[in-house]
């Protein structure tokens, strides 16, 4: 294994991920006269394609009683992802969002989430028992939206300082920036945020279009030194037709196929999924990189964040990765 790999120590089976964020109600379809209702959400759809993939996952938030609310627990229940750090509100329903896809399969949405429960997270009763559990998650992923949905300072702050546990507990922090300029006041707030979380961050799996929009980075390799410079094990900056930048092998890692895209949601949720379960097997950064792509590329190929459960997923299996990848 690569001497990231050694430094990470992100190679040991059976881990168990908690994934922390908001899982919304999901419109899709709307150029029919019928829309189809799902679910999705950044870090969700992480949980399920890990989950699909056979890593044990958490999902930690917060849902209403309201009817998409328990459409969303069915589908965790469903999906094998657990909700035992999920909170409850009694006054706060579940976000929503509407999701448009044009024919090049770019997607474009539309939130109502300003008042979900998620965002009451931290003022719930079962939040601090939740807190409790997730500090000593063996892996803690997180993203720039779940920093987004909690917009005062002292609740972000505490996001880092369970981020900060983790870590010292000998768990790992992975962070994408998935940054989304309308869930934040202003990009500076944006940028102080993921720059206070980020020394505690071990993994970065990162876009760089994201990253170019919100640092103003010119190239993959300042993006590369931003994360590094907080001495970040792990970075991986996905990049679209050109792949990803593994900073293991200093290159681009190309998808072994490119595919014209029904619909790009969910594409670098699956990425990261894929390369997060391939890891915790024992796959070298690249090989991780290489079935992370296999996965994508499924994904991009159908329309929604999530797959029908009866797709069948590749996976990468140590040992046998030229045959599974």
């Amino acid at each position: 294994m690569n001497a990231m790999g050694h430094r990470s120590g992100f190679s040991a089976r059976g881990r168990h991920v908690v994934c922390f964020g908001e899982v919304m109600a999901e419109l899709a379809g709307l150029e029919a006269e019928t829309v189809r209702v799902g679910v999705g959400g950044d870090t969700f759809n992480t949980a399920v394609y890990l989950a699909r993939l056979g890593t044990s996952v958490s999902y930690a938030t917060a849902l209403g009683r309201d009817h998409f609310s328990g459409r969303i627990r069915k589908r965790m229940a469903s999906e094998a992802v657990r909700d035992d750090l999920v909170a409850t509100s009694d006054d706060r329903n579940c976000g929503l969002y509407a999701i448009e896809v044009d024919d090049a399969g770019e997607r474009s949405f539309t939130y109502w989430r300003a008042q979900s429960a998620a965002r009451q997270f931290f003022d719930l009763a079962g939040s601090e028992a939740a807190l409790s559990a997730m500090a000593n998650a063996d892996v803690l992923y997180l993203s720039g939206i779940t920093l987004s949905i909690f917009p005062e300072t002292s609740q972000r702050n505490r996001i880092i300082d369970l981020a900060r546990s983790v870590r010292r507990r000998g768990g790992h922090v992975v962070f994408d920036t998935n940054y989304r300029p309308a869930g934040w006041s202003s990009g500076a707030a944006a940028r102080d945020a993921i720059s206070a979380l980020r020394p505690h961050v071990s993994i970065a799996l990162p876009t760089f279009e994201d990253e170019q929009a919100l640092f103003g980075f010119e190239s993959v390799e300042e993006c590369v030194g931003y994360w590094r410079q907080a001495d970040v094990a792990e970075v991986v900056v996905k990049h679209g037709l050109q792949g990803a930048w593994s900073e293991a092998d200093n290159a681009w890692i190309a998808p072994p196929e490119i595919i014209a895209p029904v619909d790009t949601t969910g594409a670098g949720d699956s990425f990261n999924a894929g390369y997060l379960h391939a890891r915790l097997n024992g796959a070298s950064c690249h090989d991780a990189i290489v079935a992370a792509h296999k996965l994508a590329a499924v994904v991009l190929g159908v329309r929604g964040a999530l797959l029908p459960a009866d797709v069948q997923l590749p996976t990468w299996t140590k040992g046998l990765d030229k045959q599974n990848v």
